[in-house]
């Protein structure tokens, strides 16, 4: 429950601002398809996080228990930093294909846009960090839901009354306070040991 609740939080918080944030208000403002909209970004972000999550699994593996304590410290260290630098959207990079509709051009944009994000990293590294595949899969995933389900709906409205910069700080002590108790080995905080 931890690693879903967790996950939850942190990709909940680090995703207001996020590109993929911004990519949900530019879909919802040209297709004007909120259901559509919505379900290619949760296929999407179930696809990729569950890839992420495994890649954090498999990295966990590989490294054992001390070196991974370390890389995990360093880690949410960089995803403290990272966070606080904000995301601009390419229009390139977001303009959904054109000869799809809104579900399945948002499907495809989003599962792309996301590779290599905030937020895929993080869920790397929580999955590497709680070694719980489907706990953290589920809890990124309704995260990222958490975040972008009232900007597709409210639009520009819900982007512009968020105050990111508060989000992306609290984001940013989260994983910080993450990465120094994996440094110190602080051992019963966040199951630490």
């Amino acid at each position: 429950m931890e690693a879903f609740l967790v996950s939850t939080g942190v990709v909940g918080v680090a995703e207001i601002g996020d590109k993929t944030q911004l990519l949900a208000l530019v879909l919802a403002t040209r297709y004007r398809a909120p259901l559509p909209i919505i379900a290619g970004i949760l296929i999407a972000t179930i696809a990729n996080h569950a890839l992420a999550a495994t890649a954090g699994i498999i990295v966990a593996d590989i490294l054992g228990p001390d070196m991974l304590r370390k890389a995990l410290g360093v880690s949410f260290l960089a995803m403290a930093v990272w966070i606080m630098i904000p995301d601009k959207v390419d229009d390139e990079e977001t303009r959904p294909p054109g000869r799809f509709g809104p579900f399945l051009a948002t499907l495809i944009v989003f599962f792309l846009v996301e590779i290599g994000d905030k937020t895929q990293i993080a869920t790397i590294a929580l999955s590497a960090r709680f070694d719980a595949l489907v706990a953290v899969t589920a809890g990124t995933t309704l995260g990222m839901m958490l975040a972008n389900i009232p900007v597709v709906l409210i639009g520009k409205a819900a982007a512009t009354k968020i105050p990111m910069q508060a989000a992306h700080a609290i984001a940013a002590l989260i994983f910080a306070a993450m990465g120094v108790m994996a440094l110190l080995n602080v051992g019963n905080l966040f199951g630490w040991s």
